[in-house]
């Protein structure tokens, strides 16, 4: 008999040892986390095409399956990055001998 109010004691014990407040916090809103990858324009998939013209079911097909590899769920923007937004954007620099085209961004979210 002694052995089941032992172990009751030791679980109200367990119980009132917690902080008074545990339960009562409100739970943490969860973060909108977004990430803008640069995908080279030659990067040999063929995907070009799809993400270069502008919004259609084509690039958002391919623009998903490339946030979900990257592990997010799908993704918020695509389209040919501005100058602004990849290195070699200074203007007044040498130009560079062989001028690439310009990558693609993809914006991912969770």
């Amino acid at each position: 008999m002694r052995r089941p109010a032992a172990v009751l004691l030791t679980l109200v014990l367990a119980t009132t040892a917690l902080p008074a407040r545990a339960g009562s916090e409100p739970a943490a809103a969860p973060k909108h986390v977004e990430k803008t990858f640069l995908v080279p324009a030659e990067d040999g998939y063929g995907v070009g095409e799809c993400l270069s013209g502008g919004p259609s079911e084509c690039g958002q097909v391919v623009a998903n399956a490339w946030c979900e590899s990257q592990g997010y769920a799908s993704a918020s923007n695509y389209g040919v990055a501005a100058q602004d937004e990849y290195t070699g954007a200074i203007d007044g620099l040498a130009a560079p001998a062989k001028t690439a085209p310009r990558p693609f961004r993809i914006t991912c979210q969770d």
